[in-house]
């Protein structure tokens, strides 16, 4: 246990539990995504319209298309652990209610839509769709992933490098007082 985060990469952890913890709590019954939204004001259908033209061209559906079917074996996952005895029934209806589901990763589409929305006005969607249909945009639109991607394993990298410089400064304080670890 030299270093814990060597174990979990900081990007995984931290889309794992922001996924994870706002699907449980729904699939558990915390206040619907709907209910949430329905506090937001409604954006115009133009605006609206924009902001899915943006997230079309970001390919953003690529995010959350696999949600429905990871979300149900994310919750069989849980539901066979509180009922050991059901695994088999639940691991044959998990194709089912997968299937009685599906499309519903579209909710996430429409919620993001309505993000874009409240963050900026229809005109400001509106010139970012111009933007984004600029050599520059389409640029940004295929090498932004990459350079996340890179940042990530450089955060990756780094959070691991410095994980051991924290353990060893632990070492170092608990030997000052007598104690080695």
């Amino acid at each position: 246990m030299k270093c814990v985060l060597k174990m979990v990469p900081v990007a995984g952890l931290g889309l794992g539990l922001a996924l994870g913890l706002a699907g449980l709590g729904s699939a558990f019954g915390a206040v619907p995504a709907a209910a949430q939204q329905a506090a937001a004001p409604k954006a115009s259908p133009a605006a609206m319209a924009a902001a899915k033209e943006i997230l079309t061209m970001k390919n953003a559906n690529a995010l959350y298309a696999n949600a429905v079917p990871g979300m149900v074996e994310k919750v069989k996952g849980a539901l066979i652990g509180q009922n050991l005895n059901y695994q088999k029934d639940l691991n044959e209806l998990a194709p089912v209610v997968a299937q009685q589901l599906a499309g519903r990763e579209k909710e996430i589409g429409e919620g993001m839509a309505q993000a874009y929305a409240a963050q900026f006005t229809e005109q400001e969607l509106k010139d970012l769709v111009a933007f984004y249909k600029s050599p520059l945009g389409q640029k940004l639109i295929n090498a932004e992933p990459r350079a996340i991607e890179q940042g990530m394993a450089f955060t990756n990298s780094w959070a691991q490098s410095f994980s051991e410089i924290v353990a060893a400064a632990f070492r170092a304080e608990m030997k000052k007082r007598g104690k080695d670890m």
